[in-house]
C-alpha cells in the first residue's frame, strides 16, 4: 500500500500525466528542505519558523493523500503553545519518517 496517493491531484487537474509529473517534481524539490527546515526550527525552539514551515507544508500533503494532517495541524497548535519540545518531536519524527517514505515512493514510481 502506497504512502500517498495522487486522487486529489487528479481530481483538481484532470488525469494529466505530464503535469501530474512535474508536480511530483515540484513537490520532491520543496518539501525535503521545507522538513529540514522544521526538523530543525522544532529542535531550536523556533516556534515561529516550526509554524512557518508546517503551515507551507500542509497544502502539499493534503494534495498528495499523505496521512498527516493531524500531525502537522498539532505541530502548528503547538507552535502557539508553551509546551516544551518533547511534546511535539514525536510528532516531527513521525512526518518526517512518512515523508521519506513519498519521497522514496514517488521516485520510484515516477522514475525521478
Amino acid at each position: 500500500m502506497s504512502v500517498y496517493s495522487i486522487d486529489n491531484l487528479k481530481e483538481v487537474m484532470g488525469d494529466d500525466p505530464e503535469f501530474i509529473a512535474v508536480v511530483v517534481q515540484t513537490f520532491l524539490e520543496e518539501i525535503p528542505p521545507d522538513l529540514e527546515g522544521l526538523k530543525a526550527a522544532v529542535a531550536e525552539g523556533d516556534r515561529k519558523r516550526a509554524y512557518g514551515f508546517a503551515h507551507k507544508m500542509k497544502p502539499n500533503i493534503e494534495m498528495f493523500g499523505v496521512d498527516l494532517m493531524k500531525n502537522i495541524r498539532s505541530i502548528e497548535t503547538w507552535s502557539r503553545s508553551s509546551k516544551d519540545i518533547d511534546a511535539v518531536q514525536p510528532l516531527v519524527d513521525e512526518v518526517n519518517e512518512v515523508l521519506q517514505l513519498v519521497f522514496i515512493e514517488l521516485r520510484q514510481d515516477f522514475n525521478l
